[in-house]
């Protein structure tokens, strides 16, 4: 693929490498954010919308820099390269996204709100037993007068405990399964009758339960059209996988780096590891599935505003087949070749394959969206 980056956007990609290395280059500053209540570094943050990074998705008038999928590519991988905590992919990329349906009187409530960091989104989707599929929900949203009624729970809630607000997806019409009759709502997460229970993630982020009892919001709340919520949920969807699959790439690239470096230091019968032809191959197959983890994720961000959806499902799910692939094998030659020191908490190489598990698992893993792919007739090697 002959893809080559712009001069503003190589420039935003030196300016986040050197913000991210200066915020997280020791790795012991990492694990003090990870202590703190949010899980994450709220100066940190204040400094993303400082530097216009929070408003980068958004449209100039909208206080954004116009950017798209190729930008958020840029600046996810180098979250994947520093292991960042800030909840980015959630608030900005994917209810970004998704606030982009929204009516105009929302859009100049919140986007500003979000651009200049004092308002962090979450997505309220998953529901128990609903496993991958965007279609299942069950959380009911009544009409009661010129307002809904919100009744109903939603689980692993990515970022629920930092979020000022849920977009939350709700059954207005149908059975739990059907793909018609799903909204999409606005809920400030200090409404009455809205509680959550917070817990950290394996990968040392968090996320939260969230239940809603008769949460009233008002008809104003809907983002989009009533009922057809569930073509905003996967536009959005695929263009946080395609985020998922760039900072995947980050965290791998740093992995692979990471495992040479410890190969050219440990030594074995008097000689580095390195110097074993066997482990040599090993790092050169990394390599290799790096660099397809790497074209595949480029394509996702070109495919990511792609219009035809049936088209755009199929590129995003190929990508992510495909990242999927990539990070278990990384991971678990990383963490072989480390030995006992790969399967510690204080060393940088455990996290990165956890990250790179929970990246696995987000929004379907390889075999889901497989699946998918062998169901809709699509073409990709086995």
């Amino acid at each position: 693929m002959d893809f080559d980056l712009t001069d503003d956007q190589r420039l935003l990609q030196e300016s986040m490498s050197k913000l991210l290395t200066a915020r997280y280059g020791d790795f012991e500053l990492r694990k003090q954010y990870g202590r703190q209540p949010d899980r994450f570094d709220r100066a940190i943050w204040a400094e993303y919308a400082e530097q216009g990074i929070l408003g980068l998705n958004f449209a100039e008038d909208e206080g954004g820099f116009g950017g798209g999928p190729v930008e958020t590519m840029i600046v996810m991988e180098e979250f994947g390269r520093a292991l960042a905590l800030e909840p980015y992919l959630t608030s900005i990329v994917l209810c970004g996204e998704i606030l982009k349906a929204a009516g105009d009187s929302m859009r100049k409530e919140i986007i500003p709100a979000v651009v200049s960091g004092t308002k962090i989104l979450a997505l309220a989707q998953t529901e128990r037993g609903a496993r991958f599929d965007l279609h299942d929900v069950s959380l009911a949203a009544r009409r009661d007068g010129e307002d809904y009624m919100l009744e109903g729970e939603k689980s692993v809630v990515i970022g629920g405990g930092a979020a000022d607000a849920f977009i939350v997806s709700a059954r207005t019409a149908g059975d739990r399964r059907d793909t018609d009759g799903i909204t999409l709502f606005l809920v400030d997460a200090k409404a009455p009758g809205v509680s959550r229970r917070v817990y950290p993630t394996q990968d040392g982020q968090q996320a939260a339960e969230v239940s809603f009892g008769q949460v009233r919001v008002p008809a104003t709340a809907v983002i989009g059209a009533a009922g057809d919520g569930l073509k905003l949920l996967q536009k959005g969807v695929d263009v946080a996988i395609a985020g998922l699959c760039a900072e995947a790439v980050g965290a791998m690239d740093a992995l692979v780096k990471l495992t040479v470096e410890y190969m050219k230091t440990r030594k074995q019968f008097g000689v580095p590891i390195a110097s074993f032809q066997a482990l040599q191959h090993r790092t050169v197959d990394m390599l290799v599935m790096l660099e397809q983890a790497r074209s595949m994720a480029v394509y996702a961000a070109l495919m990511a505003e792609e219009p035809d959806e049936t088209v755009r499902h199929q590129a995003i799910a190929a990508a992510k087949v495909q990242i999927g692939r990539s990070a278990k094998f990384i991971g678990q030659q990383a963490t072989q070749l480390h030995g006992g020191i790969g399967m510690t908490m204080e060393y940088k190489g455990g996290h990165y394959f956890k990250r790179l598990t929970a990246i696995e698992q987000a929004f379907g893993d390889a075999d889901h969206h497989l699946r998918a792919l062998a169901a809709a007739g699509a073409a990709i090697a086995a």
